[in-house]
């Protein structure tokens, strides 16, 4: 019996000054806010439309994901809760431990349903996938069962061009594919890098 796919999409509430903080240094509070909320709302409208896999946000604040307001698309929500970026993912992941279990971010512009459906496909025949972006982060991690990711993310430097390496150094003896290089925007770099 093999279990159902799950796609995790790691939101934050779009509350003014509380996301995009580095995009709004560039661009300012309200339009870092206006493009991540269109953004979110745009990528969850692309990859939560398969009947192949259940789409759940992983929310932050902890109290939105229950009583939150935004993207009611999507009725399964949970709190991401303490500790850091690589912590959240792991405590995700290990509830889904036989399922196939893709995590993405809420800020990939250009992302397809295609492209999830193709990182499910990669991942059936091997133990873990990655969407890299162009920044040496990764805008995509997933596993064929979320048991495979326990110690993945441990000492990575987040938000760092060390990103995707600090976490390869993690992998041991799985086997990795990578899928589609696409940009997640995280700062004014990014977003123009992307909109040119």
């Amino acid at each position: 019996m093999t279990c159902s796919p799950v796609l995790i999409i790691f939101m934050r509430a779009p509350f003014l000054g509380r996301v995009k903080k580095r995009l709004a240094a560039g661009i300012g509070q309200i339009e870092a806010r206006n493009f991540y909320l269109k953004t979110s709302t745009d990528l969850i409208k692309k990859v939560s439309s398969s009947p192949f896999w259940t789409t759940i946000l992983c929310v932050t604040p902890d109290a939105a994901s229950l009583k939150g307001r935004f993207w009611k698309r999507i009725p399964v929500r949970l709190p991401q809760g303490p500790g850091n970026l690589g912590q959240r993912m792991e405590r995700v992941s290990l509830k889904f431990p036989n399922n196939p279990v893709l995590i993405i971010g809420s800020d990939i512009p250009d992302i397809s349903n295609r492209i999830i459906k193709n990182a499910f496909k990669a991942v059936r025949r091997h133990d873990l996938v990655f969407g890299p972006s162009p920044d040496g982060g990764y805008w995509l991690v997933g596993a064929r069962a979320g048991l495979l990711v326990r110690g993945l993310f441990d000492n990575v430097r987040w938000s760092t061009a060390f990103a995707l390496s600090d976490t390869l150094n993690n992998i041991g003896m799985k086997k990795v594919v990578f899928v589609d290089t696409l940009n997640d925007i995280d700062s004014v770099e990014d977003f123009v890098r992307w909109s040119t």
